[in-house]
């Protein structure tokens, strides 16, 4: 089989296995149907052949090309045609419904008119060094416009200037090594940290205890660069110019940071944007390791304390603060101008009515914007959910019809915090709590070429592991043997070496709206790296990571993996969890836990005007308690009315 067969061939494994477990709940594994089902153990083998039939490998290659034609940032317009592009094919395919579906949230862009940079200035304040502003285009790039410089949203702004100090990844272990074993202050400092190990937002977090005037951050070609591989263009390294975007809230499933716990629609109060939820209050911006490597080369004070804070760019790894003898004068300054805005954002949400229970709903969902190109993240998972869905559609060509309701969602504003699919989680969540069945990520399916990952309750194990035993191994020197030998052989439990890994669920990606705040069954299924010698995908959140050097690097690779499926899906289970009330319209006042009241949280806004100093922000508080009974209401109104 040909290199670009077998690209081809793991792409139609993707969507057969995802389509394989979303059959599963349609047809009522794992969860006690409201109606006895008639014959499903003879329906279900039928229409599974009969959907593998229909879906093609071509199909996913060709959404995966024209979803990274150009660069979609979540509230730019180029994201809005890509989501009408895929609202249009959902028709097409024969959906029941396809509608964009809107929030307005706070979003956070560099400035076009000031830059944001890292400069090195001398004891008269000139800059004799500036990191670069840009990325240079990739091969087959070169003419495309919209592409943003790096930049990290939600940066605070700012032009501080200071000694500079580096704190490894930049974790809470990190600080506590430098301030009580070294006894290094970060207080007033400017501090460097390598991307890894931790979410960035939580590094950012960590600088902003410690005292720091700003952060910055770059990728170490110790955890983003493959022993033995050249970086790009003549290998699938990361170039020295190569730089990682990424935001840095720190919003704990909050969703906008102006409206937690509510949907941002017009009726919505809004925190001010200094108020609002997570915001960093110190500059941070990013930058390639060839930029960084100049920062750290004449670093002075102290070694660094072990191996664990060496990366492998040809410097000492000093930690500082400030640099080297005659260097000493030297100051970092941080130059960082972006600016946040309500905008609006687009979700694609469609469905296919259920013939037996339409009440009961099974969300098939993934993001769709990128910071780039989005090669990999979220478009090798887009494109796989696209030919699901047509797939389905034509299968309802032939008359069937699920037998529960299919939600699919394209979500918006996922690399800004999981905005899109929080914001409508938080819409519909009275909706949601009490028929919903289950939630299936599909964001980045494919994101390695090693082995099976899966991510889910504990409760769902037994059940993944039967079903790997049904699916053959895909991986070189594997034939003949099951999908689980050749994942449990590659990555074993830690807990139980008989058994495969499964990753317990965190954060991260847009289950969590579903999974962590509603209580709804969720999971997601990946083939990944190898997570021993690999930290991340080299090219991850890079104007590099697009659809050429995807397709195109692999294609040309002796390292390909011959398979016939790779599976990304989300294998779920009802699961039960005590979720924390707030009942908005009857509750006892906080003046008076024995009183109970109507509506109490407009009646304590309103007897608190008399008392609080200012009366401008007392009426702030009523619109806003006005504003969430209103939420409820509506929230109410749509259960009644039984569609979403």
């Amino acid at each position: 089989m040909g290199r670009w067969k077998v690209v081809l061939c793991s792409w139609l494994g993707v969507a057969a296995l995802l389509a394989l477990f979303l059959l599963g709940f349609l047809a009522g594994w794992l969860v006690k149907s409201l109606i006895k089902p008639h014959s499903t153990s003879e329906v279900f083998p039928n229409v599974r052949r009969q959907l593998f039939s229909e879906m093609k490998a071509e199909n996913i290659q060709d959404f995966l090309r024209s979803f990274t034609t150009f660069p979609h940032v979540a509230g730019t317009e180029q994201n809005l045609r890509l989501a009408k592009q895929i609202q249009n094919q959902w028709k097409t395919f024969g959906l029941d419904t396809a509608e964009l579906v809107h929030y307005d949230v706070l979003l956070s862009y560099p400035n076009q008119s000031a830059p944001n940079y890292i400069s090195i200035t001398d004891d008269g304040g000139k800059e004799i060094f500036n990191s670069s502003l840009f990325e240079p285009s990739p091969e087959g790039y070169a003419n495309i416009s919209g592409v943003l410089p790096p930049y990290n949203a939600f940066s605070a702004q700012g032009e501080p200037q200071a000694d500079l100090v580096y704190v490894n990844y930049g974790r809470t272990e990190d600080f506590l090594k430098l301030e009580r074993e070294m006894g290094i202050n970060c207080t007033g400092k400017i501090l460097i940290a390598r991307y890894g190990k931790i979410f960035r937002g939580n590094k950012v977090k960590n600088a902003m205890l410690a005292g720091a005037k700003g952060i910055i951050l770059y990728s170490d070609p110790a955890d983003y660069c493959a022993p033995g591989v050249k970086p790009y263009p003549d290998g699938w390294n990361l170039p020295g110019l190569g730089v990682q975007r990424g935001n840095v809230l720190n919003l704990n499933g909050a969703g906008d940071p102006l409206t937690p716990g509510y949907p941002a629609k017009d009726y919505m109060f809004r925190l001010e944007v200094n108020d609002g939820v997570g915001i960093p209050t110190i500059p941070v911006h990013p930058i390639s390791y060839h930029d960084a490597e100049v920062l750290l080369r004449f670093m002075g004070g102290s070694a660094a304390p072990d191996q664990s804070w060496k990366g492998n760019l040809n410097i000492s790894y000093n930690v500082g603060p400030g640099f080297l003898d005659h260097y000493s004068t030297r100051k970092v300054k941080m130059h960082v101008h972006s600016t946040s805005q309500i905008t609006r954002i687009y979700n694609v949400i469609g469905s296919i009515k259920g013939a037996v229970e339409p009440d009961r709903y099974v969300i098939l969902g993934g993001h769709r914007d990128s910071w780039v190109f989005g090669g990999i993240d979220p478009t090798t998972g887009a494109a796989v959910l696209q030919e699901v869905a047509r797939g389905f559609g034509k299968m309802m060509e032939k008359g069937w019809r699920p037998r529960r309701t299919i939600i699919f969602a394209s979500w918006d504003a996922e690399e800004f915090g999981l905005l899109g699919s929080t914001e409508w989680a938080e819409e519909n969540s009275k909706l949601l709590q009490t028929r919903a069945v289950a939630y299936i990520n599909t964001d980045s399916s494919i994101e390695g070429n090693y082995t099976l990952r899966v991510d889910c309750t504990p409760l769902l194990n037994q059940l993944v592991y039967n079903l790997t035993k049904e699916v053959s191994s895909p991986d070189e020197g594997y034939e003949g043997k099951s999908l689980y030998e050749s994942w449990l052989e590659k990555d074993p439990s830690s807990e139980n070496k008989q058994r495969p890994r499964i990753n317990k669920l965190g954060s991260g990606s847009d289950f969590e709206a579903f999974f962590q705040r509603l209580g709804i069954a969720s999971g997601r299924v990946r083939y990944t790296k190898n997570r021993v010698s690999q930290n991340a995908y080299p090219k991850y959140y890079t104007v590099w990571e697009n659809w050429y050097n995807w397709i195109n690097r692999n294609q040309r690779s002796k390292k390909v993996v011959r398979f016939r499926y790779i599976c990304t899906t989300s294998l779920i289970i009802f699961a039960s969890v005590f979720l924390l009330c707030r009942h908005i319209v009857f509750a006892p006042s906080s003046r008076n836990k024995y009183a109970g009241m109507s509506f109490p949280g407009i009646y304590d806004a309103l007897f608190d005007i008399g008392s609080r100093g200012d009366p401008h922000k007392a009426w702030k508080d009523v619109k806003r308690q006005i504003s969430i009974a209103a939420f409820t209401v509506q929230a109410a109104a749509g259960i009644l009315e039984g569609v979403l």
